[in-house]
């Protein structure tokens, strides 16, 4: 910054300190175009360096060219979740493009082949947190190539940052209702997809500490793994369903809810039981009005895929962005029940 008996600096200190000829300089100041992007963000960033007094063009942005990896894309949050994505890479900057990778299943290797796979300089994925996921992810921060989860957390990686609720509180946030709206003593059963997915383990892990804390005339008694499989979470429920037919309780951590439905109105049960799960779809709307599932937990997609891309953004060196590092995930649990559902769900 000049002194105050200092020389204001000129085009040529920028042509200079910048090591480009002055055309080049005046090219870019006055945005004329003909000059790499390269060339652009050097000889901004030397002329905003040295307090050059003139209105600036903003920074370089670079093309951020995002992977979205989403394992089963036809269960509804995941619906939501891409369809958040298009929306929003349409809207905020040109130079924003998304690449969405659908695969036919989650399992691990299948994840991990994905993300080593790809041709894009961002990956935003929803993954199993295991050994071979981290191990991708550690490879592609070797590449440079930043990765943002989302849904689930996939810590010890070398993730950029995770975008999504806190799950933990998602879990003792549903212990705190169940135990006040049973009617009851007795035994609860948890439906997840499977344990490798650190969000519902969290889920599960905030439930039970919960329950343990402040309710222990609830026990859970069993934990289903239903793999987020309609059919198989019924069959399974309604088998613990025979062995437990006086349950209270039934806390879905992961998809399937149509699958409890089924379980639900099979009738093996002595009376219905409080029915919570989680997400905002058509199905969990009908649910409520019917009354047969008693709240749900809603993730906020849209928060979501709008903090992994202001995270991605501002990464990549975009200023004003609303997100700075350490990055951490403001994504807000929206509790549902029939009195508050939005009027166009």
């Amino acid at each position: 910054m000049a002194g105050k008996n200092t020389p204001r600096p000129k085009l040529k200190d920028v042509a200079r300190i910048a090591g480009v000829g002055t055309a080049t300089v005046d090219r870019v100041l006055n945005e004329r175009g003909n000059v790499s992007e390269d060339v652009r963000r050097k000889v901004i960033e030397t002329a905003r360096s040295i307090g050059l007094r003139r209105q600036l063009p903003p920074s370089y942005k670079p093309l951020i060219r995002v992977n979205l990896i989403l394992a089963r894309p036809d269960l509804p949050l995941l619906v939501r979740m891409a369809a958040e994505f298009r929306n929003l890479t349409k809207s905020i900057d040109r130079r924003i493009s998304l690449h969405i990778t659908t695969l036919a299943d989650d399992l691990p290797e299948t994840v991990s082949d994905a993300l080593r796979a790809t041709t894009c300089n961002a990956v935003i994925v929803y993954a199993q947190n295991t050994a071979a996921t981290r191990d991708a992810i550690d490879y592609l921060h070797a590449r440079g190539i930043p990765v943002v989860s989302i849904i689930s957390d996939l810590s010890g990686s070398k993730q950029l940052a995770y975008a999504g609720t806190n799950h933990h509180a998602a879990g003792r946030t549903t212990g705190y209702f169940v135990a006040r709206m049973s009617p009851r003593a007795g035994p609860v059963i948890v439906l997840c997809s499977h344990l490798g997915f650190q969000a519902h383990a969290e889920r599960i892990a905030g439930f039970r500490e919960y329950l343990d804390e402040a309710a222990p005339h609830l026990t859970i008694a069993r934990i289903v793994e239903g793999q987020d499989d309609r059919v198989r979470s019924r069959a399974r429920l309604e088998a613990a369903f025979r062995e437990l037919p006086d349950i209270v309780a039934i806390y879905n951590v992961g998809g399937a809810n149509l699958g409890v439905r089924a379980a639900i109105e099979a009738d093996i049960l002595k009376q219905r039981p409080l029915f919570v799960g989680h997400e905002l779809t058509d199905h969990t709307t009908r649910m409520l009005r019917e009354g047969l599932m008693t709240l749900t937990l809603d993730q906020s997609p849209r928060q979501q895929a709008q903090f992994s891309l202001d995270v991605l953004m501002d990464h990549f060196g975009y200023e004003g962005m609303p997100v700075k590092r350490p990055y951490a995930s403001n994504v807000p649990i929206v509790l549902y029940g029939p009195e508050n559902i939005p009027p166009d769900s």
